[in-house]
């Protein structure tokens, strides 16, 4: 009979070990983690391109009339609703798993995409979006123009007034914008 001599490291290995590994499961599988702690959130795959974005998001059993894509600046929200199917009376059911009811999940893109230009399909029970990048402002340049005084001042060879021209407010424009109510607007609803 043999004698093995007790050895703590050894011990200490297979603990960081199974740590390592626990560690391993819960990063390799994050779609699958967030599934199964939010029963109503929809997996996603994003990919960045050179001049757009593309959202894959699994929609199993979904009518493309049931979907909703909202973008916002940066942020992404899709809504998903899945209908379940009449139960009949006198159906035995074995098994009922298929999710159905209201599914969401929003997230928030590295930059800006341009909502007007965006596409979305649905092949297979996974939506598919392409959301091109919003274009940065470029510069514009403006080009200054002498003011009526400096006209004025510098003479008018013709001898009008070009100062009171411009300046010339009509009355109808007096009606719709009067100077003491600024005009109000209101932001665009997506």
């Amino acid at each position: 009979m043999g004698l093995d001599r007790w050895d703590p490291f050894r011990e200490m290995l297979t603990l960081r070990e199974a740590m390592d590994r626990l560690v391993r499961q819960s990063i390799s599988g994050t779609g699958q983690l967030i599934s199964s702690i939010r029963p109503d959130s929809i997996p996603m795959d994003v990919i960045e391109r050179d001049d757009a974005f593309e959202v894959r998001a699994a929609v199993p059993g979904v009518r493309p009339d049931d979907v909703e894509v909202i973008v916002q600046g940066e942020r992404l929200t899709v809504r998903a609703e899945s209908r379940r199917e009449e139960e009949q009376r006198g159906e035995a059911w074995l098994m009922r798993e298929q999710r159905t009811g209201s599914m969401q999940r929003t997230i928030t893109l590295p930059s800006p995409v341009s909502s007007e230009r965006a596409e979305a399909k649905i092949d297979y029970g996974v939506l598919t979006l392409r959301l091109p990048k919003a274009q940065e402002p470029r510069p514009h340049r403006i080009s200054v123009n002498a003011g009526a005084r400096q006209t004025a001042r510098t003479g008018d060879e013709s001898g009008r007034d070009h100062a009171t021209e411009r300046d010339r407010v009509t009355e109808e424009s007096q009606e719709s914008f009067p100077a003491s109510d600024p005009p109000s607007w209101t932001p665009e609803k997506v």
